[in-house]
Parts: C-alpha cells; structure tokens; sequence
C-alpha cells in the first residue's frame, strides 16, 4: 500500500472510531475508488462493511468492483437483499457477473430476485458462457447506432445509453438484425457535420471476436491492433457485448499469475498470496510436490542400477549434481522461452521443426561452450584424468542439446492438443531432464571406461 494511502486509512479509522460519518463520505467522495478498495482492503472486515454502507451507491459499487473476490463476497453476503440488488444494478453486468459465479446458487436466486429485470437478463445471459471465453468477461452496456441516423441523432443517443455504458468511446453501428456493420468513435462524431449521415463516415474495418474466442487470444487482439475496446458476437456476427482494455489487464494479470504458477508446479488460486488460507496453499502445493518425489525416485533407480561403476570411479559422482542442473535449467530455458512465444501468439505448431532445430543448435553452442569452460575446470582445477574430464563434458553437451530439443518438442506438442504449456515448463521437466542426463552420464562413462 502506498505510503499516502496508509496515512488515509488511519484517518477513515479515527472518524469511524469517533462516528465523524458526514466527514467520512466527504472525504471519500474526493477520492479515486481503486485507493478507496485499497483501503478498505486494510481494514477489519466490520469496519470495511460499516465504511461500504456510508458510501453512495454509484461510488459503492465502483469501489465494490476494485475489492478482492473474498472481501466482495464477504460484503454481499452481509447486506440485505435489497441492498445487494441495488450494488449488483450499478456494476457493470461483466462485473456482476463474475462475482455472482463464485456464490452459492441460493444466495444467487435471492440477489438476482432483488435486481432489476434487465440486469438479471444480462447476468443471466453472461452467465451462459464459458470460463476464458471472450463471452465470459464481455459487459453488455456499450452504445449502438444505426446507419441511417444523422451526427445529431447519433450524439442524441449516446446521451441517453453513454451514462450507463462501459465506455461511450467507441460507437457500433448496427443493422436491422444487430449485425455489426461498422464503428465510429466520440470524436469522430464531434468533428462531422450535424447533418452528416453515419452511413458514410463509419469505418467498416472492425476488429471483433465471437463469444467464444479464448480471453488470451483477445488480450493479444488488443495489442496487436491497439485497441481500447473490441466488439464481441456471436456465430451469425450479431453484436452481443464489448470488451474494454481494463478487461484485458486483468486477462492479462490472470494468465501470467497462472503461467508463472503452473511453472514452479503450484496449482493456480484466484486469491491473492495474503488472502489465502495456509490450509488453502497447502493444498494448492502439495500434490504436485508429491508427484515430482515420485518422479524423483527413478532418478535413485537409476544411481543404485551403476552402483559398481561409481564404486570404481568414485570421482563420477562429484559431478552428478552438476550435470543434472545444467540439463535441467537447459530444459527449463527453453520452454519458458517457448510457453512465452506461444502466449503472445508469436508462434504456432506450424513452426514446430524450425523452432526444434534453432533450439538443437542453440543447444549445441551451449553445450560446447559449457564443456569447454568445464574442461579447464577438471583439469586444472579438479585435477582429473582428461578421460574422465572428456566425459562429463561430452555429458554437457549431449545433455544440453537433448534438453532443448525435449523441452521446445514437448511444450509445442501439449500446446497442440490445447492442453496448458506452462505445465510442461515446470520442475516436472526438469525431473525428467535430470533423469535422461544421468542416463546419457553413465553410458558414456561406461563406453569410455570399459566398466
């Protein structure tokens, strides 16, 4: 929490304390409601419900959609129904939505009976979606025009919907059946002429998504072609909702947070690090840690089957750690590098055999480059015969190059059956990778040694 901000809360605690309420919603007026929710997310639950209570609607609901999931569930479970239908009428049917999701489905029926019936035909419709979908985090409000309105009609129209829209920007022009056929922008309008009809200045370009396009693939969307909001319809492109850029920031939050999750092997969770329970992490920790124990014994497996070489050449086994991270951060290299490629749509599986054989050569660079440096080490330094320095670092780079060209191979192919990379670039691989070098590790040393 920024420093101004916790100088605020000690504030709203001492005119909660002293019940100084008029001075409370003055102060909270004048400020921005994502430092108003982060405040409140400072404060014990009772007082972060007592502080919501005073607040206006409008400015309750625009701090309402700043909260964390648990502090917005904690907030509507405590209000009256009534009270809770009103917070869900002002949220963005988007926002309404995703919040009533994640609620018991009786505390659901009771809110949605106490919110107004448009809004309960938006969530309900929003609701139909699947999570990730462009169609899940899509808000119905947007502004829509037809193209035989005039500049005046049109800036007539968005004063009566701008007010209760997302954003009234962007303007969609529809056709009789709510096809889109076109988009103008607010300022656009501003600058034509008032008889000017929209037919004929619209620009007909309009990058668009279906209901069920992926929420990352519409992130990408967003970047690539600049956008600040982006219309979505269904499959026979009859305009149903907008997606807008603070939208796709969360998108974009929520798939790095999974990405980097799914990579150190924890099962992802919606909370926030201090919001989540030591019971709720241990569960999201633990049955991965236990998979890659078992996967780690056939690592030993391997170790005891060459007991009677390492009994010989004891000296082998100094270097069994080494090679085994060198394969491993090899491995892990390469598919983060690929899992990011994937995720900002850089590349696709049609690129397969060129990014396998750049990552082999990559490899194979690496890999001399590490064995040459390693050599000079065993030799002058570890003081090892050149025939057991010449193994371990023919280990390097064979293990460097095996490593990349599994991790770039694999991540490519679970991509391609539309499972998640990100879970193949995790300590799973490196499990694995750890495994193949040992093996690589000892036939060579036995093909060298004659053991």
């Amino acid at each position: 929490m920024e420093e101004k901000n916790i100088q605020t809360l000690a504030e709203f605690r001492e005119l909660l304390s002293t019940r100084q309420y008029t001075a409370l919603r003055t102060l909270a007026n004048n400020m921005n409601e994502s430092d108003l929710a982060e405040i409140m997310e400072g404060m014990e639950d009772e007082d972060m419900l007592k502080m919501f209570r005073l607040f206006p609607k409008e400015l309750a609901a625009d701090v309402f959609s700043q909260l964390e999931p648990d502090s917005q569930q904690y907030i509507i479970s405590s209000l009256s129904e009534k009270e809770a239908g009103l917070i869900i009428d002002h949220l963005d049917s988007d926002d309404a939505a995703d919040l009533l999701e994640e609620m018991p489905a009786n505390v659901v029926s009771k809110i949605l009976a106490n919110a107004r019936p448009d809004t309960r035909q938006d969530i309900n419709h929003l609701l139909r979606y699947e999570d990730d979908s462009a169609g899940s985090v899509m808000t119905v409000e947007f502004v829509d025009l037809k193209e035989t309105m005039t500049v005046t009609d049109a800036l007539g129209r968005i004063r009566q919907l701008g007010k209760d829209c997302a954003t009234a920007d962007e303007c969609y022009v529809l056709d009789a059946k709510r096809k889109l056929i076109g988009l103008i922008s607010l300022r656009h309008l501003v600058l034509r002429q008032p008889q000017e009809i929209i037919h004929d200045i619209m620009n007909t370009d309009v990058i668009s998504c279906t209901t069920s396009t992926d929420e990352e693939k519409v992130a990408n969307l967003f970047k690539k072609y600049d956008l600040t909001a982006m219309p979505v319809v269904d499959n026979e492109t009859r305009m149903v909702g907008i997606i807008t850029v603070d939208d796709v920031m969360d998108i974009m939050e929520k798939e790095t947070t999974e990405d980097m999750e799914k990579m150190a092997a924890i099962i992802p969770s919606d909370k926030s690090y201090l919001k989540t329970g030591v019971i709720e992490t241990w569960k999201k920790r633990f049955p991965w840690l236990l998979l890659l124990m078992i996967s780690a014994t056939f690592t030993g497996k391997i170790i005891t089957s060459y007991e009677d070489a390492l009994s010989k050449f004891v000296v082998l086994t100094a270097y069994i750690p080494m090679l085994m991270d060198t394969g491993g951060n090899a491995g892990s290299q390469a598919s983060t590098e690929v899992v990011r490629a994937l995720s900002l749509d850089q590349i696709g599986f049609r690129d397969f055999f060129k990014i396998v054989f750049k990552e082999m050569r990559v490899g194979l660079l690496c890999g001399v480059t590490l064995a040459g440096a390693n050599f000079l080490k065993c030799i002058w330094i570890d003081g090892v015969t050149p025939t057991i320095a010449a193994i371990v670092c023919l280990t390097i780079i064979c293990a460097i190059v095996i490593s990349k060209i599994a991790a770039s191979a694999l991540t490519m192919a679970v991509d391609r059956v539309h499972l998640d990379p990100a879970v193949v670039a995790s300590p799973m691989l490196t499990t694995v990778i750890d495994a193949v070098s040992l093996m690589i590790y000892f036939l060579i040393a036995t093909a060298m040694l004659g053991i």
